[in-house]
This record gives C-alpha cells, structure tokens and sequence, in this order.
C-alpha cells in the first residue's frame, strides 16, 4: 500500500543518528492470535521480493501488515501499540471501517486511522488502519513502548483487519527486518530493527475447524464459533483457512474419530492466494456419528516443507 503520510508538526527530539530497536507493533502473539500478511517490497522494479527473496509482499507495498485472523477478532479489539518511545507527530481518526474495493474513492486517506511517531535521530513510525473512534493519543504526547494508539481496525486501503506498519529513517522508508542492502537471502541472517527476533513465515494456516455443512468464505473471514457435531450429522468436513497459498503448495487433512473412523486427503493448491478456504469431507449418509472424541488434522506443505500445521478436537453428542 502506498501511504499518504499523516499531517504532522516538527519532532522534538535531537538530530543526532542513534540506532533504533522496536517491538511489535500489535498487542498480540505472533502466528497464534497474529500473524505477518504482507512484509515490505524490496523490488524497485514491477515485480516482488520480500526481505527473504519469497514473494509475500505486492508492488509498492512499503510496510509489514500485522494482521487479525478474523473480523471477529477486530471486534473484541486488539490494540495498536508505540514499537518504540516517541512523540505523537501525526494522528487521524474518523475514518469509517470497511473492506476496500477496487475504485473506492479514500480521498487520499489510504492510511485509514493512525497515528505518527517521532523517535529521534531521523527515525519515525506510522501505525495505519485503526478502527474508528479508537485512537487514544493526540500530537505532542509522549509514548513509551507498548504504549496503546488505537485499535487494529478496517479504515483505509485494506480488505481484511490488520494494524500496517511502516518504519521511516531520514524521510526513507525502511525495511525493519532487513534495513541495509544485503547479497544474502538467509531469512535468519539479520535481527533487523526488531529488539526480539522475529522468524519468516512464507505461509501458514489461520483456523481450521469442523463442520456439518460446507463454510462460506464471508463466514470464515468473520469467525466462526465451533460447530456442533450431532450424531446426525449428515457428513463430516475438516475445513482450513490459510494465508500466503501459492501455486503447487499442499495441504493434507487427516481425520479420526471412534470405531476406527479414519479420513485422510492431500490436495495441491491451484493459485496463489493472499488468502485461501479449503476443505475435505465425507457424507455419513443414515449412520451419522458415532458418539466421541473427533481429532482433525491439517498440514501445509511447500515444496514437501511443512509450513504450518494445526490439529482440533471436537466431541460428537
């Protein structure tokens, strides 16, 4: 996304260059309850390249989207929080929250709601897309790190809930994870600007879980509650939500239940998805379930490389 900066007023802190050290910039567990969507686009031609030469990133893209799993999981609210101490140098609010569509016109607000901080030395961070209504901080204020903005919302150029962020040295923007131009490709060759290390995920699963009928894709993106599993249920399916699906990756499903109960399936992935539904199942015709104990099981595998995996387990009454 290519931002339009945040209006802001002149930083009160020394000139002198100093090195930086940020934490997260969503009060979250990364690849539990967050995950990376999109890291920066390093490619200065039309093409892509994240910082680990993988293409999780889109053209122009000049931050790192630290994203929710779910619309429901916006709404509990998650905050936005300072990855370093600063001064509030420009903030936005009133930006209403809605997945942008292609020629919607944002009246240059593509950042939707954030909030702008001055670090020192040259060194700022902007914090985009934060729900209407919930920033919390005003220019001028100081900010310790993990101090609360906002909260991750859907305001601005974005199709799914997810605080971006975008690090600033000298007016440059900044690739946190790989700030100087390195030959290497070595995802783990470089801490960055990150204070804790922060490893690379090409892809990964979201949620998976069981069903009785087959998940719509709007449902799914908004959270769904566990379904119940009725002995009557008339099949049995084993859905997984993933983010980061390229062409030619797998995904395995293995399930398992009482009696002996065993389903198994690997499928390819046909294109590459920024996010991607699937799922496997079986009808159960006039037998149902039987009552007990269901384990579900699903593997994403690239290049026969296991990149995520998550298991379930549901009682069937």
């Amino acid at each position: 996304m290519r931002l339009t900066p945040l209006i802001f007023i002149a930083a009160a802190f020394p000139a002198a260059a100093r090195d930086i050290k940020i934490g997260l910039p969503v009060d979250c567990s990364l690849n539990e309850t967050c995950y990376i969507q999109q890291y920066r686009d390093s490619d200065p031609s039309d093409g892509v390249r994240d910082f680990a030469c993988g293409d999780l990133a889109y053209d122009g893209h000049r931050g790192t989207d630290f994203a929710l799993p779910s619309l429901k999981a916006m709404r509990a609210g998650v905050r936005v929080i300072a990855s370093a101490p600063g001064t509030v140098i420009g903030v936005r609010d009133g930006v209403e929250d809605k997945a942008y569509v292609t020629g919607m016109d944002l009246g240059g607000q593509d950042c939707g709601n954030g909030v702008r901080i001055d670090h020192g030395g040259g060194w700022q961070t902007q914090y985009c897309h934060m729900r209407k209504g919930s920033v919390q901080v005003k220019r001028g204020d100081r900010v310790a790190m993990g101090a609360a903005l906002g909260l991750v919302g859907l305001s601005g150029r974005t199709q799914f809930p997810h605080a971006h962020l975008t690090v600033w040295h000298n007016g440059i923007d900044i690739d946190p994870f790989r700030p100087e131009s390195r030959a290497t490709c070595d995802p783990a060759s470089t801490q960055g600007l990150w204070r804790d290390p922060i490893p690379y995920l090409p892809a990964g699963l979201i949620e998976i879980g069981f069903a009785v009928e087959l998940p719509r894709y709007d449902d799914v993106k908004g959270g769904l509650d566990p379904s119940p599993l009725p002995v009557a249920a008339p099949q049995l399916v084993l859905w997984a939500y993933g983010w980061g699906l390229r062409a030619g990756d797998e995904m395995r499903f293995e399930m398992q239940g009482p009696n002996g109960f065993h389903l198994s399936r690997t499928g390819p992935i046909e294109k590459r998805q920024a996010l991607g539904l699937r799922y496997f199942g079986k009808k159960l015709g006039k037998g149902g379930l039987a009552r007990g104990d269901y384990t579900g099981t699903v593997i994403l595998l690239r290049g026969g490389k296991e990149l995520g995996r998550k298991t379930i387990r549901q009682t069937a009454h």
